[in-house]
């Protein structure tokens, strides 16, 4: 027989926290109160008719995109987001209308709930319709129609954005949380997903990272059995998904959601144990879904539903729950039930009515209600105004101090000078904490130095991604995310391009995302195939981002200051042969900028034009000399669309006629061919020949040394194509 160990025994009693069914008694609905009881029933029918009204107009084709209703979640919002703050803050999931309907409720009462359908405030009424605007894709709402049913935002009011993906919203709120805990002030941020969300790695991984920081999140699980149409036992085989929180020692609550009075008592314990400053609570509501995964149809009529499960779930109704609750206790009558929802489809009514007009006999979108088309890319990305006034510097007419210095070095000199500035800025990544600074000694020093700013992070990138993410979407914080390699965009790859890239647009273009992402190309170092990428021509297909690429410590210290400055998310790459190589640097001023969106001519020359940024900026400026070629040499330095100097470069081909694009990485994920095709675009008139390329193979560089040269770009390779290049063009290089 083996020896069996009780483990629960050893458990640190931090860690061994309760998970409990919450359930009402009569007692409780009692005290709760008579007030309190009809303030849920209004938000109940509030919600209600809310989504009917939309179900409507989903039915007669007003509504473009999906309209994930919540009827039948509506108990587990009311229980739980009424029983928040103003100041408190949440993220949601897709199914969102009830959770955004409540917290904008509340902050419009100063959270007292108060309302009546035939006296609603008139904020409250515009409220009303600019959510049903926003999820008709029309211009009066919140996000100008762009997000539509599943990106509902407002900030004001602590909603911080309902999201598409599948759990997307978890780690952005473990960003909120973060900055609430820092703040001090003991509020803290729901963030609500659905069963199928609970299976997604995102999710765990934030629990993690709550539970280790010990954050004031909640997570809200709405668990109403369904993925679409793939039942929760088909998707998991512990269907008790408040378990979870047991594995990260995180206090759990299973509760009936249809029963707003138990979600309201399993929320004052969640919150009682996050405002005291315990870290992260877990509750689990069970809920039902009265229709299909989108739009009126209930999910009988797809065959994955039965339809008497469908009618004992209606039975349980939550608004018909506390009607009955309050008549029974001579509290409210039935009449007054009936006015009180009546009033309330007469408001969604007229808000509907607001936005469409007749037709014939049909209704149609008043036209003057539809985003107009110049709306399509506005605000992809900020303007720079916050760039105006700096003071911007070259290395050749500097007002400090330059010399010869170690590029790794000003990389964490800039940064211990923005840090020591700039309060707001705060570091996460793996190891930065540990190694001298890192792997590469990158933030050597600074953890001593900012305590409680410097933040290592367990190895979960889409997590700590989304972390950075929600504390930029706070503007409070300028968090720098280090991925230790490029390469791990591609585990965070929800957050890097889903949401960081995306979220200043999908949310309406008005609100910044001031996140830094730092990460280093490592390719020459034999970490193979998984840590070798060069991310430029990745990232340059999310217009959201912004890319440098330094290739001098000069430049490395005044584009870092432009990006912690830029309120967009901008992605720093290094490289770790620029790392140990010296070159012209400050060794007094840290406080200069350089432009974004400026390239440099690094050699001047009159026959051949080439583009080229990071590492291979001095191997092309080497090559050109050592061959005596007539050639131009540009740093591109910015690397996304918007940050192409076009000025610059135009110019230059002006003058030459030919092109060459230099990058050391392959084929696959080429920047070289997107700068390729807007170079041939732009300038055909003056090209004497097509643009040439010099790039390295159609494989990733693998360990082998001599396989993984063959691969990427060397001088070498640089030569044989400016030679090339210059055949072509009739020149004949010095050396002959």
């Amino acid at each position: 027989m083996p020896r069996i160990v009780d483990l629960k025994k050893n458990v640190d009693p931090s860690l061994d926290q309760p998970w409990h069914q919450i359930e009402s008694t009569p007692k409780d609905w009692d005290d709760i109160g008579r007030q309190e009881l009809h303030r849920m029933l209004s938000c109940l029918h509030l919600i209600r008719t809310f989504e009917e009204t939309l179900l409507q107009l989903e039915s007669e084709g007003l509504v473009h995109g999906p309209v994930h209703s919540s009827i039948g979640h509506e108990g587990a919002a009311v229980g739980s987001v009424g029983a928040l703050r103003s100041s408190d803050l949440l993220t949601g999931s897709h199914r969102g209308h009830h959770h955004f309907l409540v917290k904008g409720i509340g902050y419009l009462t100063g959270g007292t709930f108060d309302i009546a359908g035939d006296s609603l405030s008139e904020e409250i009424k515009t409220f009303l319709y600019r959510s049903m605007a926003e999820i008709m894709g029309l211009s009066p709402g919140f996000g100008g129609g762009r997000g539509g049913s599943m990106h509902l935002q407002w900030i004001e009011s602590g909603a911080y954005g309902t999201n598409a993906i599948v759990g997307g919203g978890v780690p952005l709120a473990a960003g909120l949380a973060w900055s609430k805990k820092r703040e001090g002030q003991d509020d803290v941020v729901f963030t609500f997903l659905g069963d199928g969300s609970a299976n997604i790695g995102s999710v765990p991984e934030t629990m993690n990272l709550a539970s280790l920081w010990r954050l004031p999140l909640c997570f809200f699980i709405e668990n109403n059995g369904y993925a679409v149409a793939t039942a929760l036992s088909e998707a998991t085989h512990e269907m008790r998904l408040s378990a979870r929180g047991q594995a990260f020692g995180i206090p759990a609550f299973r509760v009936d959601g249809m029963d707003p009075v138990a979600v309201r008592l399993a929320t004052r314990m969640a919150l009682d144990t996050m405002r005291a400053g315990n870290g992260p609570a877990l509750i689990e509501a069970m809920v039902y879904r009265y229709f299909h995964h989108s739009g009126g149809l209930p999910g009988s009529a797809f065959g994955y539903r039965r339809k008497d499960e469908e009618q004992e779930w209606r039975q349980r109704d939550s608004s018909s729950r506390v009607a009955a609750e309050l008549i029974d206790r001579k509290w409210l009558s039935q009449d007054e039930n009936e006015q009180i929802r009546s009033a309330f489809e007469q408001v969604m009514q007229d808000a509907a009515g607001r936005l469409t007009e007749k037709d014939g006999n049909k209704r149609r979108v008043i036209p003057a209600m539809w985003p107009s088309t110049e709306f399509c890319d506005q605000g992809v990305r900020g303007d720079l105004s916050e760039m105006n006034g700096l003071r911007y510097e070259e290395v050749e007419t500097a007002s400090g101090p330059v010399e010869e210095v170690k590029f790794i070095d000003v990389v964490s000199r800039v940064m211990d000078r923005r840090m020591e500035q700039d309060e707001r800025i705060v570091l996460f990544g793996e190891d930065i904490h540990r190694l001298k600074g890192g792997t590469n000694g990158a933030t050597r020093g600074l953890f001593d130095r900012y305590p409680g700013r410097v933040i290592p992070t367990p190895i979960s990138e889409q997590a700590f991604a989304g972390v950075g993410c929600g504390l930029a979407m706070r503007g409070k914080y300028r968090p720098v995310v280090e991925f230790m390699y490029p390469d791990f965009s591609l585990v965070a790859a929800d957050q890097v391009f889903n949401q960081i890239a995306k979220a200043r647009h999908m949310f309406g273009g008005k609100n910044g995302v001031p996140l830094v992402l730092r990460t280093k190309c490592a390719i020459g170092t034999g970490y193979g195939s998984q840590h070798s990428m060069e991310p430029a021509g990745l990232y340059a297909m999310w217009p959201g981002w912004r890319i440098v690429a330094p290739s001098t410590p000069f430049d490395y210290v005044g584009l870092m200051n432009s990006a912690l400055q830029c309120e967009d998310p901008v992605l720093v790459i290094e490289h770790v042969a620029l790392y140990g190589a010296s070159g012209p640097g400050p060794t007094q001023d840290f406080d200069y900028f350089i432009p974004l969106g400026k390239a440099k001519v690094v050699r001047p020359g009159n026959r051949i034009t080439v583009l080229t940024y990071l590492a291979m900026t001095p191997l092309a400026v080497q090559a050109a000399d050592e061959l005596g070629l007539d050639v131009e040499v540009i740093d591109l330095r910015s690397l996304d669309r918007a940050g192409l100097d076009w000025a610059t470069i135009e110019a230059s081909v002006r003058k030459t006629n030919n092109v060459v694009v230099l990058e050391q990485s392959g084929l696959t994920v080429s920047y070289g061919a997107m700068l390729t095709d807007e170079v041939q675009r732009r300038c055909f008139d003056w090209l004497d020949s097509p643009v040439q390329r010099i790039h390295g193979g159609e494989a990733s560089p693998t360990v082998s040394k001599i396989l993984e040269r063959a691969a990427f770009v060397g001088l070498e390779e640089i030569r044989g194509g400016l030679l090339k290049a210059a055949h072509e063009a009739g020149l004949k290089p010095a050396a002959e």
